[in-house]
C-alpha cells in the first residue's frame, strides 16, 4: 500500500470537491482500519463526503476498499446463491418468511442480518425471542446449513468488512448517517463480502424509513444497483412504501408469530404481497423463475424449511413465544375510518416499550411490541381497540402513548398508496 498519502491531504481534497483516486481511497480505508488514520480524521472525511458527495466510480472504489479490509465468504454450495437486504422499516419481518420460502424454491439464501437501533427493528432480535436460537455461527456452520437446509439467518462473521463496522459507529455519532455514498457502500460491502451471486434490495421510503422521500430512496436504490454491477453481483432494488407499519405486529416475538402465520398460509395481505414480490425477484436472479413462490407458500413446504432452519441454529420452532407482563389497549376515540397510522410513531412506541435499543449494548425485551387491530382504510367504532401495547415494564407505557399522540387520525379514507413503488434492475 502506497505510504505517500496523508489523511489531511485526502480530507482537503474531498473538502474542496475533488474526486478521490482509487489509490487514495484504498489507502485511507486501510489506514483507518489499522488505526493509522485517527477517528477525528475519518470523522472529518466522512463529513466532507456527506457535504461534497462521491461519483459512481468513487463509491465503487470505497465499497471495494471496505470489502478488502476483511475476508470474503466462499460459499461452496451446489444451489444458486441469492440474498436480500432491507434498508429498515417498522414491522418489517419479511426476511423471516422470505428466506425459507426462497430456499424451498431451490436457491441458497445466506442472510447475514443485523440488530435494531432506534425505531427500526432488527432481524436477529426478533429471532432471539425463539427459545434456544443462536445468531452467531462460524463460516463452516453457515456453509453446512446452506447445504443441508438451504437458508441461514445469522450475524455477520467478524472478518467481514471490519472497516464498515468502525465507520458505521463513527457515522452514528457524527451526523453523517444519511450520506447516500456512505449508506450504499456500507450495505454493499457487507453483502458482496457474503459471496452471494445475486442480491435483492428492499429500499423503503416514508415516515418509518431512513429515506423519507421517494426521490432520496430512488437515488439510494440506483446507487446500490450500480455498486452491485461494478462488483459483478446481479442486483435488483425494489422501492417500497413505509408510511404505515408492515403487517399487524411490530416488535420481536409478535413479529415472529406473524411470520409463522404467513408460512402456514395466512398472515396479513401486505406481508404476503411483499414476501412474494421479493421472492420472485430473488428467484429471477437465481435463474429459478419457473418456480411459483405463491404455490410453494400455499403448500406449507416453506414452513417445514423454517422449522429446519430454526432447529439447525439451536431453536425450538414449537416452543411458546414470550408473552408480555403488561398489555395496554389503545381505543378508538370515535366512530369513523382510520385514515392514518404513522409508521415512525409506532416504531418509536415499540422501541420505548422495550422492543428496540437506544445504544448497541442495550438489551431488548422479546415480548415487547405493538399489535395493530386496525390499519388505514378500516372502519372503527368508538371504544374499539386500535392498538395493543405489549411490555414487561409498565412504566414505559406513558412514553409509548406520548409517541402515538399525533400518529392516529380518524376521518375520511386516505387514497390507496401501492406497497411497491418501483423496481430498478442492473
Amino acid at each position: 500500500m502506497d505510504k505517500n498519502f496523508t489523511a489531511v491531504d485526502v480530507i482537503r481534497a474531498k473538502r474542496d470537491g475533488e474526486r478521490l483516486s482509487n489509490e487514495q481511497i484504498a489507502w485511507v480505508v486501510d489506514a483507518y482500519t489499522r488505526e493509522v488514520v485517527a477517528e477525528e480524521q475519518m470523522a472529518a472525511l466522512a463529513m466532507a463526503i456527506f457535504l461534497r458527495g462521491m461519483d459512481a466510480a468513487e463509491i465503487a472504489a470505497w465499497t471495494g476498499a471496505m470489502i478488502d479490509s476483511g475476508s470474503r465468504l466462499s460459499l461452496d454450495v451446489s444451489r444458486p446463491t441469492v440474498d436480500k437486504h432491507s434498508t429498515g422499516g417498522v414491522g418489517d419481518k419479511i426476511t423471516l418468511p422470505l428466506a425459507p420460502l426462497v430456499a424451498t424454491c431451490g436457491a441458497a439464501v445466506p442472510q447475514l442480518s443485523g440488530r435494531g437501533l432506534g425505531h427500526t427493528g432488527g432481524t436477529l432480535d426478533k429471532l432471539e425471542s425463539i427459545p434456544g436460537w443462536r445468531a452467531a455461527l462460524s463460516t463452516e456452520e453457515i456453509t453446512r446449513q446452506l447445504r443441508e437446509v438451504g437458508a441461514v439467518v445469522c450475524a455477520a462473521t467478524d472478518g467481514l468488512a471490519p472497516a464498515d463496522r468502525k465507520l458505521y459507529a463513527l457515522r452514528d455519532v457524527t451526523g453523517t448517517v444519511e450520506s447516500v455514498p456512505l449508506i450504499a457502500s456500507s450495505i454493499m460491502s457487507k453483502k458482496i463480502a457474503e459471496g452471494s451471486a445475486g442480491l435483492v434490495l428492499d429500499v423503503k421510503t416514508g415516515s418509518g424509513a431512513f429515506m423519507k422521500t421517494p426521490e432520496r430512496a430512488r437515488e439510494l436504490a440506483h446507487t446500490l444497483v450500480r455498486i452491485g454491477a461494478a462488483h459483478g453481483v446481479a442486483t435488483t432494488a425494489v422501492l417500497t412504501e413505509m408510511g404505515t407499519p408492515l403487517g399487524r405486529a411490530v416488535g420481536n416475538a409478535v413479529e415472529v408469530a406473524e411470520a409463522v402465520e404467513v408460512l402456514k398460509g395466512g398472515g396479513p395481505a401486505d406481508v404476503v404481497e411483499l414476501t412474494l414480490v421479493l421472492a420472485r425477484e430473488m428467484l429471477t436472479l437465481a435463474r429459478l423463475s419457473d418456480v411459483d413462490p405463491a404455490a410453494v407458500l400455499a403448500s406449507g413446504a416453506a414452513y417445514e424449511t423454517w422449522c429446519r432452519m430454526i432447529a439447525a441454529q439451536g431453536g425450538d420452532p414449537d416452543a411458546p413465544l414470550p408473552k408480555p407482563a403488561w398489555v395496554h389497549v389503545v381505543e378508538a376515540p370515535r366512530d369513523g375510518v382510520l385514515s392514518r397510522l404513522d409508521a415512525y410513531a409506532v416504531g418509536v412506541a415499540a422501541w420505548r416499550l422495550g422492543a428496540g435499543r437506544a445504544r448497541k449494548e442495550d438489551a431488548v425485551h422479546p415480548a415487547a411490541g405493538v399489535v395493530l387491530h386496525a390499519k388505514p382504510g378500516d372502519t372503527v367504532s368508538a371504544g374499539a381497540p386500535l392498538l395493543e401495547l405489549h411490555t414487561d415494564t409498565p412504566d414505559a407505557i406513558p412514553a409509548a402513548l406520548d409517541s402515538l399522540h399525533a400518529a392516529i387520525e380518524i376521518g375520511e379514507p386516505a387514497p390507496d398508496r401501492p406497497l411497491v413503488l418501483d423496481t430498478i434492475r442492473s
